[in-house]
């Protein structure tokens, strides 16, 4: 299994376009992840468990993964919507 990516190794303009999933902090400073069509992702604790996650969910594949930049705030979506699926 390869090894995750460091924080710094997460360049935030990498692959912005294509990549699955993006990865940030929300306005309260939790880490979040979001898939480009909002079908899946998560409110984590730390950057570790969030590229985790991400890493999981695209079977390590690190070009679907890029970083938000430092001044984009994140939203979780179905946080958002109120939605009573999320776990």
């Amino acid at each position: 299994m390869p090894s995750l990516q460091s924080a710094s190794a997460i360049d935030p303009l990498q692959h912005q376009d294509s990549a699955r999933f993006i990865i940030g902090k929300d306005r309260n400073g939790s880490w979040v992840v979001q898939d480009r069509k909002g079908l899946v992702g998560g409110v984590f604790i730390s950057e570790q468990a969030a590229r985790h996650f991400a890493a999981d969910e695209c079977d390590h594949h690190p070009e679907q993964i890029c970083r938000a930049a430092e001044e984009v705030i994140l939203r979780f979506s179905a946080l958002d919507r109120g939605d009573n699926d999320t776990h």
